[in-house]
């Protein structure tokens, strides 16, 4: 299976910024997020998303600062989640 990188934003949500994950497609990334972040919470609706983000795009004064390795299955972005 291929891992891939996703930026997701969500509608409403404690982080503004986005999330960053890496899973083997987009429902495991998406699940990564509810069972670690969401947890017993309703999965807000999904405000924007990107497939193969490059992470160089990324906001360089928080984001990539701030962020582990986003070639490993996980939450790679906001820290704390891994």
């Amino acid at each position: 299976m291929k891992l891939t990188r996703y930026w997701i934003e969500f509608e409403i949500g404690l982080n503004k910024i986005g999330y960053g994950v890496s899973g083997y497609g987009f429902d495991d990334a998406l699940n990564l997020i509810k069972d670690n972040v969401f947890k017993a919470q309703k999965v807000p609706a999904v405000k924007s998303m990107i497939e193969d983000v490059d992470i160089s795009t990324l906001d360089s004064n928080h984001v990539l600062l701030n962020i582990a390795p986003p070639n490993v299955r996980g939450i790679w972005f906001p820290l704390g989640y891994q």
